[in-house]
């Protein structure tokens, strides 16, 4: 026989109703929280996978944060970059318009004028800011503006070269800057010639131009270093390579002052030399699109064209500086291409992420939110079974043997 005491019945009667009051309670925090898993007790195996989850979640909503930072900020570098390339061009057609033979020096000095103010503007839009207000072509050296004047007047570049990146997902990092040296101020410069300063005084070499680009690239950048001397009573032009020494053929060799010629692909002409005058043309020399500016502003307001070599002089100015106009929109033009294929990847990322966290937040949803159909019919399960308990208990709770007496 097994006998049961009353305080067994009393403690198993609580423990019983004790575990159907909390199912009750669980079931209703499930319908007011929306969620089937609250603790990790609730399904620990669910719960470590909902963790998972929600740093995933976590991670892909920061990475996504970044990837809107880059956009907008490769958005205003771009859109910066176009405004550059309006003014470059601008500057560029009233260049040509200065190069118009029939101007007179009022017309000019109004071009010239012009190009000032395209300057000033020029300046500016290479000094904007972001949204945390430091300039964008600076590189690391976001509080100091990307040109200023130097003591002479002229715009320089005053930033580093460093680059900002920014990480917009796992292992995959985007440059969301430039420094304004490599776009504005390094910049390959017309070929152009100088004349030794012990030359003949009226000694000058104009119209030099590259004419067969394939046949320049054998010597650039070096320079290439020109002489004029009599060789057996002949008048004639030598050149050298300046790093070499290597010898360059002139074509035409006799020298004839005033008449062309060329050399490893690059024309030009040499005026009023004496023998053993030395010119050299510049292959490799680097000029910011600010110096190009200057020096046509400078040209037009104080060449004078009154006798040939001030012609002459303007003829090269106008030449070089239209080539150099044009490598400056090149080099802006190359920087708006790359940021087009950063654009194209962060927007790629953005969309990889975006998909990413719908499909996280779905697979969460199955595992923590609640079927409310079922949680409301287990609650009114739950209710009945707990009620028909409570009553059982305090039927039994009243049995004794003194009430069989």
């Amino acid at each position: 026989m097994i006998r049961i005491s009353s305080q067994q019945i009393f403690s198993g009667g609580i423990s019983r109703l004790q575990d159907l009051n909390s199912s009750l309670n669980q079931t209703q925090e499930q319908i007011s929280t929306g969620k089937r898993v609250n603790k990790p007790s609730d399904d620990p195996v669910a719960a470590a996978r909902i963790l998972k989850l929600d740093q995933e979640l976590s991670r892909n909503e920061t990475y996504q944060r970044n990837a809107g930072l880059a956009e907008n900020r490769l958005q205003q570098e771009e859109s910066t970059l176009a405004s550059s390339v309006d003014i470059v061009q601008r500057v560029r057609e009233l260049t040509v318009q200065a190069g118009n033979g029939s101007l007179s020096a009022n017309d000019r000095k109004s071009i010239s004028s012009e190009i000032k103010e395209r300057l000033g503007q020029l300046a500016e839009i290479t000094n904007t800011k972001d949204a945390s207000g430091e300039y964008i072509f600076s590189g690391f050296q976001g509080t100091t503006a990307a040109f200023a004047k130097d003591a002479s007047g002229s715009w320089v570049y005053q930033g580093d070269e460093g680059q900002r990146v920014l990480e917009i997902d796992d292992g995959v990092t985007v440059p969301i800057s430039d420094h304004g040296k490599g776009i504005y101020a390094s910049i390959p410069r017309a070929t152009f010639g100088e004349s030794d300063p012990g030359n003949a005084p009226d000694a000058r070499i104009d119209g030099v131009q590259v004419v067969d680009n394939g046949a320049f690239s054998t010597v650039s950048p070096d320079d290439i270093i020109i002489t004029v001397d009599t060789v057996a009573g002949v008048r004639t032009v030598s050149a050298q390579n300046s790093r070499t020494g290597d010898p360059l053929t002139v074509t035409p060799a006799t020298y004839t002052s005033g008449e062309s010629f060329e050399i490893a692909g690059v024309q030009a002409t040499i005026t009023d030399a004496d023998d053993g005058n030395e010119f050299t043309i510049r292959a490799g020399e680097k000029q910011s699109v600010f110096a190009t500016i200057e020096n046509l502003i400078d040209g037009l307001d104080n060449i004078d064209k009154g006798s040939p070599a001030g012609q002459a002089a303007y003829d090269d100015l106008i030449a070089s500086s239209l080539q150099n106009l044009d490598n400056a929109q090149e080099s802006i033009v190359q920087k708006q291409t790359e940021l087009g294929g950063r654009l194209n990847a962060v927007e790629s990322t953005k969309s990889f992420l975006e998909d990413s966290s719908v499909y996280s937040e779905e697979i969460r949803s199955e595992l923590q939110d609640v079927d409310y159909a079922e949680a409301i019919s287990n609650l009114s399960f739950q209710s009945f079974v707990l009620q028909a308990a409570q009553q059982s208990f305090a039927q039994v709770s009243r049995l004794s043997l003194f009430d069989r007496l």
